[in-house]
């Protein structure tokens, strides 16, 4: 689960470069104003160099929260000012090119401030604001006979500004979708692993328990037994904590961003669970107590060869949790069949996994039935359920005979 880091290189060279490119132009735009304000006069260069380092200065320092409000403020006050108390109508041409840089400024300025303004409210007044004053900065240039027509030729200028705020809406709510998916992502990433904590760790934890409470009854009266206990309790710790490692790896794998090459490591990604791994469960939980456990595992090996990692993952998930939850609930029980059968024949090929247990001896430990605590299991049993349907197959469990429990998958092979 590792993350493809190679689509980020474009973004990271953008945000290295438009900084200086910024700071370049905004160097050339003072300057340019000091030499065309005789010509094109002040009244009407100062806005525009206001306009143009404050559109530069949101460009390159989006990232702080309190810039971009400011800058945009510092920006229509400038505009205003130049608006009503600016120079008559003129039609020099150097005044109608200021203007037109103070509009283009002015309308970057509104995508910006639609894009990374921190409050939608906020961008919503600054971006209205800013909008109106550059479809009204034309007036500076020429003023229409009538006030309907100056009404109309704003209006027909305010397309623009709406133009430039939706350009800048559509790009935060594609950010505002990215930043959610990778949430998401994350957040099913992470609910997969607890349930893989959930089901190794478990299976391993509850068969030392199961140990330590065969210890306290035989240690009185056959001390020599002891030590072989004593063993099997440590290989089952061993294997938690193996089973620890790995969900920890693949936790640590999940949220890596640095690219493959230099600073990566070495360690190969977690290869997970399949069909042969099953044989290892069921021998653990027979060495583990007194159940009569059978392992059916049908099909020749080229047809185990040919099922989907993800569905022979699966099904070994689906044994753990069947085989955690009779040492749970029914330790008594006095035998456990486990079969997992691959149907290549059938119109759409299945692998049906089945975990079938007896009914528990009365007295045992755990010997009460899972119709009865069946909530204890709920959470992983309902976790397999769900992801038994993403592959599109199904996950049924009940009451089994006379007091017995048994859960089927069916996992489709194709």
């Amino acid at each position: 689960m590792g993350t493809n880091t190679g689509s980020f290189a474009p973004a990271r060279l953008r945000e290295r470069t438009v900084g200086p490119v910024c700071a370049v132009l905004a160097l050339l735009a003072v300057p340019a104003g000091l030499l065309s304000g005789p010509s094109a006069g002040w009244r009407a260069v100062l806005p525009m160099v206001v306009a143009v380092l404050g559109a530069l200065a949101v460009a390159s320092l989006h990232g702080r929260d309190r810039l971009v409000p400011a800058a945009a403020a510092v920006v229509a006050v400038g505009s205003a000012l130049g608006t009503l108390f600016g120079a008559p109508p003129a039609r020099e041409a150097a005044t109608g090119v200021a203007t037109l840089v103070e509009i283009t400024a002015l309308l970057l300025l509104v995508c910006l401030v639609a894009r990374y303004a921190g409050s939608t409210r906020h961008a919503f007044v600054l971006c209205t604001v800013l909008g109106v004053l550059a479809s009204t900065a034309l007036l500076r240039l020429h003023l229409p006979p009538t006030a309907r027509e100056a009404a109309a030729q704003s209006s027909f200028f305010a397309l623009g500004a709406i133009a430039a705020a939706a350009a800048g809406g559509g790009l935060r709510a594609l950010e505002t979708r990215r930043i959610r998916a990778v949430h998401e992502a994350r957040l099913s990433q992470r609910l997969q692993l607890a349930g893989d904590l959930h089901d190794f760790v478990a299976h391993d934890v509850s068969g030392i328990v199961v140990l330590a409470q065969a210890a306290q009854v035989i240690g009185a009266e056959q001390p020599e037994k002891i030590a072989p206990l004593l063993q099997q309790i440590e290989a089952s710790g061993l294997q938690a904590l193996g089973s620890l490692d790995r969900t920890v790896h693949m936790l640590r794998s999940s949220e890596e961003t640095a690219p493959a090459g230099r600073g990566a490591t070495d360690a190969s990604p977690p290869v997970a669970y399949d069909l042969a791994d099953i044989v290892d469960v069921v021998d653990r939980f027979r060495a583990a107590g007194r159940t009569d456990v059978r392992l059916d595992i049908g099909g020749l090996p080229e047809q185990l060869d040919r099922i989907p990692r993800e569905v022979a993952s699966t099904a070994h998930r689906v044994v753990v949790e069947a085989l955690t939850n009779v040492r749970r609930h029914a330790g008594g029980a006095p035998w456990v069949t486990v079969s997992v059968t691959p149907d290549p024949d059938r119109p759409e090929p299945v692998l049906s996994v089945s975990v079938t247990n007896g009914p528990a001896t009365v007295g045992e430990p755990g010997d009460g039935r899972l119709g009865d605590r069946g909530r204890h299991g709920a959470s992983g049993l309902a976790g397999l359920a769900t992801r038994t349907r993403a592959l599109g197959g199904t996950l049924e469990f009940g009451v089994h005979g006379e007091h017995g429990w048994q859960v089927t998958a069916v996992l489709p092979l194709s």
